[in-house]
């Protein structure tokens, strides 16, 4: 397992300077794998999952626009899925990729569901993780209201307490290691204390579009259906509030082929370092020979 990577910069379609961890050898034999990361989430999150998949394979994880080392927006407005999908194509412009497996966490899901129904023929196969075409209402409110309006932390200790505050209940078993861990990957750091590591306005667009939409989550049914011609892989956490298991046998309804694990004390989402997911995600490209 080789957690080494390749700093690659990138420009977006509309001159955002836009920044990915790329790690494993370009020539690899197995196909290359692009983690699309959540909503306030980056390329940090995925360090286990890309440090264990890039031994057979290359791994590209994003900072999305307005998150981590990439470039933030003028305006609110231009973070959306479509905008975050285009960037992705343009990652694998920049990086000579035209096929890929994708793992979406989240609003990665979102953007990958996107991706199926714009450009198809980019993905050999998907992986959602703790998303679906459509989400808990409950879920989305409790994001709303700490996006972008959360105050730093002035110590690791302090950033290591809030989030173990926030997310204990769903993720009951964690260690204080693994919560000064979770705070790493969360925050960026700043003069040795931590730091928020996106743009607040992603928070204003996300509450803006909760506004117009006057609380009617729209649902991305046939942009998950598009997922349906090739490989897919949905995977669950147990305590989610996002992808309700209600919502995950509705998937398994509409796509009969899907393959599904639910991952034992976890919330929104699962880190994709737990056995059952790492299993699950080792069996699903080994079946599809991937």
């Amino acid at each position: 397992m080789s957690s080494s990577y390749r700093d690659l910069f990138y420009t977006s379609q509309d001159g955002l300077k836009l920044y990915a961890r790329d790690y494993g050898e370009r020539t690899a034999p197995g196909t290359p794998v692009i983690c699309l990361p959540g909503l306030t989430r980056n390329s940090k999150d995925f360090e286990p999952l890309a440090g264990h998949l890039s031994d057979q394979r290359r791994v590209l994880c994003p900072d999305l626009r307005g998150r981590g080392r990439s470039d933030y927006c003028d305006n609110w407005a231009d973070y959306t899925p479509v905008h975050e999908m285009m960037d992705t194509l343009d990652l694998m412009g920049a990086a000579g990729i035209g096929q890929a497996v994708f793992v979406g966490t989240s609003r990665g899901g979102l953007i990958m569901m996107a991706l199926a129904a714009f450009r198809p023929n980019v993905i050999k196969a998907s992986i959602l993780n703790d998303i679906g075409p459509e989400v808990d209402p409950k879920g989305i409110a409790r994001i709303a209201g700490y996006v972008g309006v959360m105050e730093t932390p002035q110590t690791w200790d302090e950033a290591a307490v809030k989030l173990r505050m926030m997310n204990e209940r769903e993720f009951p078993n964690l260690s204080a290691e693994d919560w000064r861990t979770f705070a790493r990957r969360t925050f960026a750091e700043e003069h040795g204390a931590p730091k928020i590591d996106y743009d607040t306005k992603i928070g204003t667009a996300m509450r803006k579009g909760l506004e117009a939409s006057k609380g009617e989550i729209p649902t991305l049914w046939p942009q998950f259906k598009s997922l349906s011609q090739m490989p897919l892989l949905a995977i669950r956490g147990e305590n989610s509030d996002i992808l309700t298991a209600e919502i995950m046998a509705r998937m398994a309804d509409a796509n009969p082929a899907m393959k599904s694990v639910v991952v034992k004390d976890r919330g929104h989402a699962p880190f994709l370092d737990e056995p059952e997911a790492l299993g699950a995600i080792d069996d699903f490209l080994a079946s599809g020979n991937l």
